[in-house]
């Protein structure tokens, strides 16, 4: 893992002078609540150990370089008044978005010079593309003095995504990896984007949340996700309403009574009754009661695998070796159709869960995952 000091080293020998700041903002594992952001419902993610970090300068002629020391790229160079949103710039467009995302809405970022690193793993669900964005807003922000706040920053970022990019995410990922704070989950309100710290703190429990990283990439630009935001998008207005936020958990049966798409209405199962799970989840957080979280997880990896039909052999094979082998509970996260899965387990069961795993995917003839531990870490901040 790079250190924000060995960044700011590499932007010296690239650049030939000395960045004026690092800044880092971590990728982000989503405990409970998938496809609600979009739905403007609710969602509990926390942020990974994982960060992009970003050693960045501003320049005033309107030149925007960029450079990743983690791919066999060269240095690319743009022109900020002619950045152009869906022109498939690669890893490039995810920065440069921001910096076109923030020129749209009055932000005079008048060129700078990137030099970017990161241990997010990509295309393992885990917003590594979210954190590239959040890491290049919060350094422009503080460069240029924009003063925006976290949760603004975050909204830039996913327009960025939205527009830029052509991925149409909801904001959890990027509220995520700017929010967040050490030892917490954020629950979000994707209507309002109210938020709320709630402690989450699974050592002093006796318990472990692990990361399962499929190696399966999954890539959200290739119309499924979209096609199940349409859908969504149907359904809510098939029942009269702006978003599934509106529909109720106990209002659920009637409502599913009144679509007659089949797969309109599994959507519309999925996102109310995640609403609901991540609700639960809280209320047992707030309790105390940690462990009953796990029930509730693996009932969610039903609805993702058979509503919303965005699993794989690989995530269900994750869910049902881990719980087989005395997990609490497991659940796919993020975006599906590969990435990663989570599992819940006593402290004292990792290596025996970790081996149940590791073994099933071997049994499988599937690639072996990386396993590792998610700790609910800090947000964006700067570094230097």
């Amino acid at each position: 893992m790079a250190t924000a000091a060995e960044v700011a080293a590499q932007f010296q020998e690239l650049y030939g002078y000395a960045p004026h700041g690092v800044w880092s903002a971590p990728g982000r594992v989503n405990l409970i609540g998938e496809y609600t952001d979009f739905n403007e419902g609710f969602v509990l993610p926390l942020a990974l150990p994982h960060t992009a970090v970003a050693a960045v300068s501003p320049r005033t002629d309107g030149i925007l370089r960029l450079h990743s020391a983690d791919l066999d790229a060269p240095l690319a160079e743009l022109r900020v008044d002619e950045l152009t949103p869906l022109s498939d710039g690669g890893w490039a467009a995810y920065p440069a978005g921001v910096v076109w995302a923030l020129r749209a809405a009055g932000h005079r970022v008048t060129g700078a010079d990137l030099h970017l690193a990161s241990t997010v793993p990509t295309g393992a669900g885990l917003s590594s593309s979210a954190a590239l964005e959040v890491v290049t807003a919060l350094a422009l922000d503080d460069l240029f003095r924009f003063g925006l706040t976290r949760p603004e920053l975050a909204v830039l970022a996913q327009r960025a995504e939205n527009a830029f990019v052509g991925v149409p995410c909801g904001v959890m990922d990027q509220t995520a990896s700017a929010c967040c704070t050490d030892g917490h989950a954020l629950h979000l309100d994707c209507r309002d984007l109210s938020l709320r710290q709630v402690p989450f703190d699974l050592a002093a429990h006796g318990l472990r949340l692990l990361v399962v990283d499929t190696r399966v990439k999954h890539a959200l630009g290739d119309g499924a996700y979209a096609e199940r935001r349409v859908g969504c998008e149907e359904g809510a207005r098939t029942l009269g309403v702006s978003h599934l936020r509106d529909i109720a958990y106990d209002e659920l049966p009637a409502a599913l009574d009144k679509l007659r798409d089949v797969k309109v209405r599994r959507y519309v199962r999925h996102v109310v009754s995640d609403d609901h799970r991540v609700e639960q989840v809280i209320a047992l957080l707030d309790a105390g009661d940690v462990r009953a979280l796990g029930p509730v997880l693996t009932e969610g990896h039903a609805s993702l695998r058979d509503d919303l039909r965005i699993s794989c052999p690989e995530l269900d094979l994750v869910v049902d070796a881990a719980n087989t082998a005395g997990a609490l509970g497991a659940r796919m996260t993020g975006g599906g159709f590969g990435g990663s899965a989570i599992v819940l387990v006593e402290a004292d069961d990792t290596d025996k869960v970790t081996a149940a795993v590791l073994a099933a995917f071997a049994a499988a003839d599937f690639t072996a995952p990386r396993i590792f531990p998610a700790v609910a870490s800090a947000g964006a901040r700067r570094e230097i």
